[in-house]
């Protein structure tokens, strides 16, 4: 008998369901209504409408430039596809740090607007009146912690987080504040193994890792990476389930010499 529990909509309660009866929470991204309906349909718990729009769909090179207007489009594109799965939709870079009013703001903008589920922010302590103010007005809030990649400027690097014990014990303690305010699941982005297990056995919410080693509670990845559409990237943590991208670039290929020799289209597809 498998786990795996039908479940007619994906709510923050059977997600805590879930980590407490050991079942791995899988979430991956979604950025537009055709592919999150594939997604959807296949089954993933989570949808996480990601800032990494930003690099995947507009091809900038960091997550900073995407806006509050465009993230709310992206979600509300995926919204529409989903009947199962929850959507959890990224804060964008500066519409919640250092002023909780428009952080409030920002969330309810995009749970209005977008029909949204729940919101990410990066950070921990630094942010800690802006989570407050968005779970006050009952909107769902995930936290994420490790390599935060709005903060790349402030690393200037996106390598593994909290090797030292500093850090390490800073996370922990951030960690810990999150579940205490309320937040219902935490993502931990590129940090050592043995101190992701570590988080996810001291916290009773879900733990999401991506790049966080095997023994957290769900595991995330960008779509465009898992499916090989996106080949520059490549980190130790990306598994490829496919390659995507060269199979459309041999369809297109064909495409184009099907058309140049006038191959396409033939009587059967004229009219």
């Amino acid at each position: 008998m498998s786990q795996h529990k039908e479940i007619k909509r994906v709510t923050t309660h059977q997600l805590l369901a879930m980590k407490q009866r050991g079942e791995r929470i899988s979430m991956l991204t979604a950025y537009d209504y055709s592919m999150a309906k594939i997604l959807d349909g296949a089954g993933i718990d989570v949808l996480l409408v990601g800032d990494s729009a930003s690099n995947v769909m507009a091809g900038h090179e960091t997550t900073l430039p995407i806006t509050l207007d465009q993230m709310i489009y992206h979600a509300a594109s995926v919204v529409r596809a989903v009947g199962r799965a929850f959507v959890v939709v990224d804060m964008p870079f500066g519409s919640y740090q250092g002023n909780s009013s428009e952080a409030l703001r920002s969330a309810i903008r995009i749970m209005k607007e977008s029909g949204g589920h729940g919101v990410k922010l990066e950070g921990g302590a630094e942010i800690k009146d802006s989570i407050i103010r968005i779970l006050t007005a009952g909107i769902p809030v995930m936290g994420h912690l490790g390599l935060t990649p709005q903060s790349i400027y402030k690393f200037g690097t996106y390598t593994v987080r909290a090797k030292e014990e500093a850090e390490a014990q800073k996370l922990l303690d951030d960690a810990k504040l999150l579940e205490e305010l309320g937040c219902f699941a935490l993502v931990l982005e590129k940090i050592p193994s043995a101190l992701a297990k570590q988080v996810a056995e001291q916290l009773t919410i879900p733990v999401i890792g991506i790049g966080a080693g095997p023994e957290v509670d769900g595991q995330v990845l960008v779509v465009h990476d898992m499916l090989g559409i996106t080949q520059e990237f490549k980190p130790r943590f990306l598994r490829r389930y496919a390659e995507l991208g060269d199979l459309m670039h041999q369809a297109v290929t064909q495409y184009i010499g099907d058309v140049k020799s006038r191959d396409f289209p033939n009587e059967k597809e004229a009219y």
